[in-house]
């Protein structure tokens, strides 16, 4: 028996389920990339406001592409699913309501889709597309004018394919019928999310039409947003939990994560938003400073967790917890080599790296190293090299963060700590594999991968000492491997 309005009184005692008429919600807000993360994050604000606030903020999820098993599983059982909170052992549900129409972009067209945007009510769009869903390039952070999708739509503008496409025929027929534009709201961890959506809208815009891309710059906001809540992929074991948590019913759309959740919104629409900030999202002027703390902090420190776990075959996040070197080497790396390179004010950030430190601890949530290494072309400028960036110009060393350079570069070799294959998955993976195959394992693959300038950008590539420093990570790594490289690194920074 799946989920459904009909055997919601049969959910366990203690699960939260709507209790307010969802008739009565409004779609407001069309939402691309209904993945893990927007599911329990950005859809529980909004279901925690209609039912303690009386919202009638409603939403129509979409997928573009992929997904299309999770659209037809949450039509199936009247647009609903649960949400659960792992803490180790103790599971919390929630029933999620506020999804009032879904849609895919292959499966029911994408006439459908743009349908949906042009609804009079549309205020927000708002996006999880990940990193590689908005086609850009992160050492400029505008659009990749190479990239498929962005060719096809340049060539075919009323029938997008992308992300940036398809708001943009939105918002051409929502001028056309004198319809309000909407915001663009990314919800996405990339830094300054807000302006790399613009960039890329209007780049393509322009590419398009000049005059609309003109009308847009004019009419549409891009509020950048921080987004914080660790969501793990799915698994046939969390989904027999959440059967088990909700009372024997079962959730094919379902999805666990931990329990602390944080939004941090720029506070920039043109055509209104929910009251969030009534459900404990703090609306500010400047995203920018808690963007930039998360990325280096959390999300870098996950990253160098990752790398150098999976290499010494950590396949969790909470197993790399039990090793007191990676411990000692993550909140190193926070303290000591992230947080001096951040502008964020008033934000005591000893207390947060301990707290994302016992975020990681949770035995519940089961986060694979594999998992957060994914995309790493994509991830590494913000997490990792723009710090690297800040100590080059201050003269500073910055050993932890070229360990975690390093890393990369040996996961991305494609063979781990034990001798076995890694499964790469990555928007660049065949160049990856090109540049590995054609380089020497050493100082030739370390300069066989500083020739991507998407990644490194320019300068970095010809910083001698940003070379020598990851040359010497990767040597140790290559020479002691992970596990024994990480403790080596802590006696050289704990010894000075």
């Amino acid at each position: 028996m799946n989920l459904s309005q009909n055997n919601l009184k049969q959910v366990s005692p203690g699960v939260i389920v709507p209790v307010y008429d969802r008739s009565l919600l409004k779609i407001r807000i069309v939402h691309l990339g209904f993945g893990a993360f927007h599911r329990a994050h950005q859809a529980v604000f909004a279901d925690q406001l209609a039912a303690e606030h009386g919202s009638d903020w409603g939403y129509c999820e979409v997928n573009l592409i992929g997904g299309e098993q999770q659209i037809a599983d949450l039509k199936q059982q009247d647009l609903l699913y649960s949400v659960c909170e792992m803490s180790g052992s103790h599971w919390h549900g929630r029933v999620v309501g506020v999804v009032r129409q879904a849609l895919h972009g292959a499966v029911d067209g994408i006439e459908k889709v743009l349908a949906a945007m042009t609804q009079p009510d549309i205020a927000i769009v708002s996006l999880t597309v990940t990193e590689k869903g908005y086609c850009y390039l992160p050492s400029t952070a505008s659009i990749d004018v190479s990239h498929p999708l962005i060719q096809h739509d340049i060539a075919h503008p009323r029938q997008p394919h992308s992300a940036p496409g398809v708001i943009i025929e939105a918002l051409r027929l929502r001028r056309e019928k004198s319809l309000m534009p909407f915001s663009v709201m990314s919800c996405d961890n990339m830094p300054n999310n807000g302006s790399v959506t613009r960039n890329v809208v209007l780049a393509l815009a322009k590419a398009q039409d000049v005059t609309l891309a003109t009308w847009i710059e004019n009419n549409v906001s891009f509020p950048s947003t921080m987004v914080d809540r660790i969501v793990p992929a799915i698994t046939p074991d969390s989904l027999e939990k959440i059967t088990q948590v909700i009372g024997g019913i079962q959730d094919p759309v379902g999805i666990a994560c931990e329990p602390f959740r944080q939004w941090v919104i720029e506070d920039h629409f043109v055509a209104g938003r929910p009251d969030w900030e009534r459900a404990g999202a703090e609306l500010v002027a400047d995203v920018l400073p808690y963007e930039e703390m998360k990325l280096r902090m959390l999300n870098g420190s996950h990253s160098f967790l990752a790398y150098l776990g999976y290499l010494a075959g950590y396949q969790y996040i909470d197993e790399c917890m039990q090793d007191q070197d990676y411990v000692q080497a993550a909140r190193q790396l926070m303290l000591n080599e992230q947080a001096t390179t951040l502008h964020v004010e008033n934000v005591d950030l000893v207390a947060y790296a301990e707290s994302l430190l016992e975020r990681y601890w949770n035995t519940g949530l089961k986060h694979r190293t594999w998992q957060i290494a994914m995309d790493g072309t994509l991830k590494l400028p913000q997490r990792m090299l723009d710090s690297i960036r800040v100590h080059l110009a201050k003269g500073e060393s910055f050993d932890f963060l070229a360990l975690g350079v390093a890393g990369w570069m040996r996961y991305v070799s494609g063979v781990d700590d034990a001798g076995q294959a890694i499964e790469i998955s990555d928007p660049l993976k065949e160049k990856l594999a090109q540049l590995v195959a054609q380089s020497v394992d050493g100082q030739a693959r370390v300069n066989a991968l500083l020739s991507l300038r998407d990644v490194f950008g320019n300068d970095l590539p010809d910083s001698s000492i940003f070379i020598q420093q990851v040359s010497a990570a990767y040597t140790l790594l290559q020479t002691h491997g992970a596990k024994k490289s990480v403790g080596l690194i802590l006696q050289k920074v704990n010894k000075y």
